[in-house]
């Protein structure tokens, strides 16, 4: 089975490169999507080795699935799915989810004169962010701002989490989210944490949804700043951090 995916991505990037066949020519028009998130929107959307539904379908996303858009060719967009399926889905039954926003500056709590530098978000860690604003916003809720502060302590847990080898909330070298959070300085008026061992980002949100508890964190109102930490794992793949304070 891994073959016959690296065999069809092997083609996609063919056509990606030289483009479809002249006897495709309709849908032989490569364009960038402007990002890298897709919502299912069909109750099954059908997964198809090229541009078309004469191709074989590889496989099938169920609705409300997020899936890895790499561009557009035509009336289709070319994609990963959760599974590391890679082929092509009809454009119209997708939703792109564009980025809502990146790091904020906020004060130093022990210098109301002085800000942080901002963080940029490592393209990990833009992902994970913009899929759980995207759960936020289709619940009603504002989405959630990055906070620097918040975000060092996020990465500075997820790095300690890869060094130590273990897998809590609490760190044999910080102690609790909320001893952290108060070494480093930050003011909260509510705070939560949600850990995650995944080999993917969709992976790492689609298991916190799943979770009464970290779904619980994600779709607060208690909640309006955040930060996130993902690093690579030898043992999970990636490790996940995410911060939640209220302000």
């Amino acid at each position: 089975m891994k073959t016959k995916k690296i065999i069809v991505l092997i083609m996609l990037l063919g056509m990606l490169l030289f483009g479809i066949p002249k006897e495709s020519i309709a849908m032989s028009h490569y364009q960038t999507v402007g990002t890298t998130t897709g919502l299912v929107t069909a109750n099954a959307l059908n997964v198809r080795q090229g541009p078309g539904t004469s191709y074989k379908v590889v496989t099938v996303i169920p609705k409300n699935q997020y899936i890895r858009v790499f561009a557009q060719i035509g009336d289709w967009y070319v994609i990963q799915t959760e599974g590391d399926y890679v082929g092509m889905v009809s454009k119209k039954y997708v939703k792109l989810i564009y980025p809502t926003g990146g790091v904020t500056e906020t004060t130093n709590p022990s210098n109301n004169n002085e800000t942080q530098n901002n963080n940029e978000l490592t393209a990990d860690e833009q992902e994970t962010f913009n899929l759980i604003n995207a759960q936020r916003t289709a619940a009603g809720l504002q989405p959630l701002q990055i906070d620097s502060e918040v975000q060092n302590v996020a990465r500075a847990k997820a790095q300690d989490m890869v060094n130590n080898n273990y897998f809590s909330h609490t760190s044999p070298t910080y102690g609790s989210p909320f001893d952290m959070l108060k070494n480093y300085g930050v003011k909260y008026k509510a705070a939560g944490e949600n850990i995650a061992g995944n080999s993917s980002n969709q992976g790492a949100v689609t298991a916190w949804m799943n979770s009464e508890g970290h779904k619980a964190n994600i779709l607060s109102n208690n909640y309006n700043y955040t930060g996130l930490g993902v690093v690579s794992s030898p043992k999970y793949g990636k490790i996940y951090v995410q911060m939640f304070i209220g302000k």
